[in-house]
């Protein structure tokens, strides 16, 4: 049996590893990344998580409690970033960013996202330790979310009334041509914000809102927050070429927003009635599966007969 410190440590090398890999040294291609090589890549990443995830299994302290615990919080997780991808998807379009620059919006995009979810993760599991009634909070949060996913209309992105943009409009200085990958460039020794930089904060900022959904359906399987983390910062890691994956066979998943928003429907009863009934964390990775794989069966026989 390894220790906590030593899984934290494992942990950081292998988190370090991928950010090294897929944020950086595969940053030389400056440009899109093919259907196959996403996803290989998104094929390996996944290998990544799961090893981690038999590790902390057969290894750590009451594993299997832990294990299913960090397998069904990254299912949880990495469904709702698939959904959450399609936005970026949008965002890129409204944008009109190119190809070739889209790759190094999402490296940074995800880099801050990593960031904002552990602070957000310690911030919502110490809220609930100190008052726990707050957990009945987050459960609602859930429950509109769920309703929200499945029955709200796609809204257009309207960047324009964005708040983070309009404040950043309204005190510096915006540049309306793009500038390679350059988010600030110097005009006559003035310092411009480039439209690529609105995008990455447009990302970012959706990205937070996101968060808001996706931490309270983790800590509803787990209060660890090792478990929370390692698995939310897994779910994070691979997202740029899960990106250019979805990207390729977007019109695959039309029902993967209705499984999700049962899965996120699922936790937020578990949340809301969590003094009143115990469901066995293998009772809700069953059910979160059987909700995945279902959304993805049907999404595809829909594509065949069409």
């Amino acid at each position: 049996m390894f220790n906590q410190v030593t899984f934290w440590i494992v942990f950081i090398c292998i988190a370090s590893i991928i950010i090294f890999i897929d944020l950086y040294a595969t940053d030389h291609r400056h440009g899109k990344i093919g259907l196959k090589r996403s996803l290989i890549w998104s094929g390996i990443w996944i290998s990544t998580a799961l090893l981690f995830c038999a590790l902390v299994y057969f290894y750590s302290e009451n594993g299997v409690q832990r294990g299913i615990e960090f397998l069904t919080g990254y299912l949880i997780e990495y469904s709702l970033s698939i959904d959450n991808l399609f936005v970026f998807l949008m965002i890129f379009s409204v944008m009109n960013v190119s190809n070739i620059n889209q790759p190094h919006v999402l490296k940074w995009g995800i880099l801050s996202a990593i960031v904002f979810r552990i602070i957000f993760i310690l911030v919502g599991v110490q809220l609930i330790n100190l008052f726990h009634p707050i957990i009945y909070f987050f459960g609602i949060i859930l429950l509109y979310a769920a309703f929200k996913m499945a029955f709200g209309e796609e809204k257009k992105i309207d960047y324009e009334k964005n708040p983070i943009l309009r404040l950043i409009r309204k005190y510096f200085n915006v540049d309306s041509s793009y500038e390679g990958r350059k988010f600030f460039i110097k005009k006559n020794k003035r310092t411009f914000v480039t439209p690529l930089f609105l995008t990455f904060l447009l990302i970012e900022s959706f990205d937070i809102v996101f968060a808001v959904d996706s931490i309270p359906a983790v800590i509803a399987i787990t209060r660890d927050p090792f478990v929370i983390i390692t698995s939310n910062i897994f779910a994070v890691l691979g997202l740029r070429a899960l990106y250019f994956s979805l990207a390729g066979i977007v019109n695959m998943f039309y029902y993967l927003k209705y499984g999700v928003a049962i899965i996120l429907f699922f936790v937020a009863i578990k949340m809301l009635t969590s003094e009143l009934i115990i469901i066995p964390i293998h009772l809700s990775l069953i059910i979160i599966v059987t909700c995945l794989a279902a959304s993805v069966i049907l999404s595809l026989l829909k594509k065949r007969t069409s």
